[in-house]
């Protein structure tokens, strides 16, 4: 018995190409699609949750919304390493300065990925599981950028579970040396080493918890370009 479609995807097999950009916001998605992508075809839209497939610079790529959060990344993760075929999945997404160094627009690329979730407990494992990108990504992502003009901060994530936190935990964080805070790549980085498979978290800093200086869901939709280029070069 196939296990597609999915509970969540709609597509058939071969609808995804075996890069597949992951933004966190499906009109983000969108806007990858309309603005990158040469013929892109809708191929899912279950919950609103947008993934396009066509071409950029000749190249077949795939762009999806991943939702907000680890439990809603891991569910369309899985899906499409296990049952789609894909083989690497680049995450675009937005984070909070947790660095005090890092400005709001600037980029990060996710080398690990420290978290509070209980992701890792379903794996069994006999102790602490420290989640890391794709070594060839990242390597390829930061040569990107350069030729681009772009000097991205690479280092520790820290992928919560809280957004609202009452802890007010990111300073204890900023003292072990991460740079920012999301909510998505520890679980997409273990979904990926489980299934033997490759996964990048490259994110903009979209506010400054420490400051409140923020941008806009437009700005954070519309204007986070440099990050989708440096994805669709390495896809």
């Amino acid at each position: 018995m196939s296990n597609i479609p999915t509970p969540h995807i709609e597509a058939k097999a071969g609808d995804f190409a075996e890069t597949v950009l992951m933004p966190g916001d499906p009109l983000r998605a969108r806007f990858i699609a309309e603005n990158f992508l040469e013929d892109a075809l809708l191929v899912n839209n279950v919950r609103g949750i947008q993934g396009y497939t066509g071409t950029y610079k000749g190249k077949r790529v795939s762009v999806m919304a991943s939702g907000m959060g680890m439990p809603s990344i891991a569910i369309y993760s899985y899906e499409l390493f296990n049952f789609y075929g894909v083989k690497n999945i680049i995450r675009v997404g937005t984070a909070g300065v947790v660095d005090p160094s890092l400005k709001v627009r600037d980029i990060v690329i996710g080398m690990g990925a420290c978290t509070n979730s209980n992701y890792a407990a379903q794996f069994r494992l006999p102790g602490t599981y420290a989640p890391i990108c794709s070594y060839p990504l990242m390597k390829k992502a930061i040569e990107a950028a350069e030729k681009m003009g772009i000097q991205p901060k690479v280092g520790n994530l820290y992928s919560s579970d809280t957004f609202y936190d009452d802890a007010a935990s990111l300073a204890q964080w900023q003292k072990m040396g991460v740079l920012a805070t999301e909510m998505e790549a520890a679980a997409l980085y273990m979904n990926a080493a489980r299934a033997g498979k490759n996964a990048l978290a490259i994110v903009t800093i979209s506010d400054n918890p420490f400051t409140g200086e923020a941008t806009t869901s437009e700005e954070r939709q519309k204007t986070f370009t440099a990050m989708m280029e440096i994805a669709l070069e390495i896809a």
